[in-house]
């Protein structure tokens, strides 16, 4: 008798360490939503000039790992990304020593127009996301968020 009382306890005991299941937060379901979007668009229309980044799973990464906005000063990232889109450009151009599928067009990107805060942050964040996803590196930097 003890021990069925004791199994009875224990039984009890382990069943109500569960964690019960939640409902899906709106953030969950946000970044959810934001996985079947593959199509990133930018656009700056004071300079009229826009990106348009088709990756799967960037927008889910640039929302549940990226920096927040306003981490980086705009003079940052557009330092960065004007090294970025130099070697990337030069990896276009060649390819016959890199993988076509990943470098198939240029960015036109001029270090003297000001494409704004929000332009240079995409990119800058789709340049981080491309280096870790593609193990690759654009720079003398090491990839990191």
């Amino acid at each position: 008798m003890k021990k069925i009382f004791f199994i009875l306890i224990v039984s009890v005991f382990i069943l109500n360490c569960k964690t019960p299941k939640t409902a899906s937060t709106k953030t969950d379901e946000h970044l959810e939503s934001l996985k079947a979007n593959d199509t990133v668009k930018i656009t700056n229309e004071k300079v009229e000039y826009e990106i348009i980044i088709i990756e799967p799973g960037f927008n889910f990464w640039l929302a549940s790992r990226a920096r927040p906005k306003g981490f980086y000063s705009q003079q940052f990232l557009e330092n960065r990304n004007w090294l970025y889109v130099m070697e990337w450009n030069q990896r276009v151009l060649q390819p016959q020593r890199y993988r076509t599928d990943l470098y198939e067009l240029q960015i036109d990107y001029q270090q003297d127009i000001d494409y704004g805060y929000e332009v240079n942050y995409m990119l800058y964040n789709y340049f981080i996301y491309f280096q870790l996803t593609y193990n690759q590196r654009l720079g003398p930097f090491v990839p990191r968020i």
